[in-house]
């Protein structure tokens, strides 16, 4: 059960109209990185989370996911603030012609044609948002470190938005958004370590490790001209799970042979062998 509350938690008040600012909003809204992917992750993995053990995880998940609900609303109301009397010229220019009208006004035409001066649950070019972009696997650790980049990738646009605008309401309002992406990294970086500390590195912690080639196990490959990369920690030492050494080989190793594959079955026409002439298709 969810339960609304018609407030705001912060303010989202622009200075004044701007239909260009207002698209590029719908980035933080319905963008890969925006708000409406990161509630819909934590939904998810929140409703997935199994074990009562876990219980301190799911609900830890549903208080960020459902605050995620009321960034989205916030960032909605905003769009529809910075299209409150946005000049009618423009409005009409971009129904009339929509490519046309958004490229003389800089406003998204759907602004005006499909959501009557609303936002829209799509990116700052007009994609819609889509469930393909989050990420809820069952397992804790790979989800969270799935979060802990979904944060990092909304603070940064966030950041990038909050540098192209001078209106000091949008500004006051990314101030809060970047602000709890930065507490919300902290948050999931915490509870990785804290699962690492459990189970360790690598995810699955479960599968065992003797049925993986443990030999191609911690190995950098070179498989690009140049060899800058084996100077990096990730190339000597011991592995960061503790269970290897690294190590950098300048030259991949070869195990397979060159593939050969039987010719196709003359129903799929494909292109003959060359061993074989016109005479077999006409059998």
């Amino acid at each position: 059960m969810f339960l609304h509350k018609k407030e705001l938690q912060f303010e989202a008040k622009p200075e004044k109209s701007d239909p260009l600012l207002a698209k590029q909003i719908q980035e933080l809204i319905g963008g890969q990185f925006g708000e409406m992917s990161v509630m819909m992750q934590y939904l998810f993995q929140g409703w997935s989370v199994r074990g009562e053990g876990n219980q301190k995880y799911k609900d830890l998940i549903l208080d960020i996911a459902t605050e995620e609900i009321g960034h989205v609303e916030m960032l909605a109301t905003l769009v529809a603030r910075l299209l409150d009397d946005a000049p009618v010229e423009d409005q009409e220019a971009a129904a009339k012609m929509p490519v046309i009208g958004a490229a003389l006004s800089g406003m998204n035409p759907q602004h005006a044609i499909v959501s009557g001066l609303g936002a829209r649950p799509a990116d700052s070019v007009g994609n819609p948002w889509q469930g393909s972009y989050i990420i809820s696997s069952g397992n804790l650790l790979a989800d969270f470190r799935a979060n802990l980049n979904a944060e990092s990738q909304g603070r940064l646009q966030a950041c990038r938005i909050y540098e192209m605008t001078t209106d000091k309401g949008v500004k006051d309002l990314l101030s809060v958004l970047i602000a709890r992406d930065s507490y919300h990294q902290n948050l999931w970086a915490a509870a990785i370590a804290e699962l690492e500390e459990k189970e360790g590195l690598l995810v699955p912690s479960t599968f065992p490790r003797e049925k993986e080639r443990l030999d191609l196990a911690y190995s950098l490959y070179n498989h690009s001209e140049g060899e800058y990369s084996s100077e990096g920690s990730w190339a000597h030492g011991q592995a960061l799970d503790g269970q290897g050494e690294l190590r950098y080989e300048s030259t991949p190793p070869i195990e397979g042979s060159i593939p050969m594959l039987k010719a196709a079955p003359l129903s799929t026409h494909n292109t003959l062998p060359a061993d074989k002439d016109k005479s077999m298709m006409e059998r």
